[in-house]
């Protein structure tokens, strides 16, 4: 039986990701929350962590009162978090935390050995040298959990030598706003940004998708995790959802993972893998399914795609930079107090305001984050 620690199981992910785990027979060894506590509470409760963890301290206090009459410990803070990370007979420790706040725990599991479910984008695109290598290091592993790494993941399998790859193809839903000019994309609201057309999701996974950022980080994570130049990378645009990524190979065959809109299905082959298993994922109806479309990203009108490609060129600390940025703009966005597309001009002004380091270590990149929310707000 495998035992999981589960970093953000009250996220969308996190939710999800409990489902699977419950379906699959699996243990729970650590859940962490920010300050959900009500359904933190309701989590361990059924799954009987050994830790419960809240990074809001005032929520943690709250949540060893309401758990006084159990065994479980309760920890706070990026302390409680390291803790939850390294428990000494967790086998996968599923990162499903928002931001930044990811970076420390991964590492802290992969010294360990650990495999590492990855559902956190910030880690790899901020840190994805020193992420690959401390795991190469410690004989860790990092599992994508994203849907769109899963399937370039699954479709990778099998291959002997990434010399025999040609190219990875992210596919890109193109979000609620496909095909809008940027003139209307000036006066869009947050509501309208958060209609989706086929994923539910948080809001600001939901916001990237919208500026087609998120697909610019993701071009940034598989530079990282596959170890390919951005030459060799590929955004399309699917607007139906079926085909989760591709790869194309030096003689031309193409693989792609097709499935259904279901986030559990990568978050189980991330538990699971090499092996598969009977899971809740909703299975695909190839005779229910669309005619399936293809385009070409519009990168003019949706420039932090451009933006993104640009960070990755420059490497260094220019993903921390565009990242940190990018967090600070979503956020005051979904506050209600800048407009839709001056998010990729905040980005853009901090870009041209960090400097950028070459070759960093994790302070470089904790520092480069920082002056990067600093120039972004």
């Amino acid at each position: 039986m495998k035992k999981i620690a589960l970093l953000g199981s009250t996220g969308s992910i996190g939710r999800q990701s409990l489902e699977v785990i419950e379906a699959l027979g699996y243990e729970v060894t650590a859940l962490t929350a920010n300050r959900n506590v009500e359904l933190l509470e309701v989590q361990c409760r059924k799954f009987r962590p050994r830790l419960a963890v809240c990074m809001d301290s005032e929520a943690a206090k709250t949540l060893k009162i309401k758990l006084a009459d159990t065994n479980i410990a309760v920890a706070s803070g990026m302390e409680g978090l390291m803790e939850a990370a390294t428990l000494d007979d967790t086998g996968v420790v599923l990162t499903a935390v928002m931001g930044m706040v990811g970076l420390r725990p991964t590492l802290a599991a992969l010294e360990k050995g650990r495999r590492v479910a990855l559902a956190n984008k910030e880690t790899l695109v901020c840190a994805g040298e020193l992420v690959m290598e401390t795991a190469r290091k410690h004989g860790g592993e990092v599992v994508p959990v994203d849907s769109e790494h899963s399937a370039i993941f699954q479709s990778l399998q099998g291959c002997k030598d990434r010399g025999e790859v040609k190219r990875l193809i992210l596919t890109a839903s193109g979000g609620p706003f496909f095909g809008k000019k940027r003139e209307e994309l000036e006066t869009v609201t947050v509501k309208d940004a958060l209609r989706h057309p086929n994923w539910s999701m948080g809001a600001k996974i939901t916001v990237d998708s919208a500026t087609m950022m998120n697909k610019g980080l993701e071009v940034i994570e598989a530079m990282r995790l596959y170890e390919m130049p951005l030459k060799k990378i590929s955004v399309v645009i699917h607007r139906e959802s079926i085909i989760h990524s591709l790869v194309e190979y030096c003689d031309n065959a193409i693989l792609a993972q097709l499935g259904t809109a279901d986030m559990r299905l990568p978050i189980q082959y991330a538990l699971t893998w090499p092996s598969r298993l009977p899971g809740p994922a909703v299975p695909l109806d190839l005779l229910a399914c669309p005619s399936l479309t293809f385009a070409a990203p519009d990168e003019r009108n949706f420039p932090c795609l451009v933006l993104a490609k640009q960070a990755a060129k420059e490497g260094g600390t220019a993903t921390a930079i565009l990242n940190g940025a990018n967090e600070v703009a979503v956020a005051d966005f979904l506050a209600g107090k800048i407009g839709f597309m001056d998010i990729p001009r905040r980005v853009e002004k901090a870009m041209g305001a960090v400097s950028s380091v070459q070759n960093p270590g994790l302070e470089d990149i904790l520092s480069a984050d920082k002056a990067a929310r600093a120039a972004a707000s």
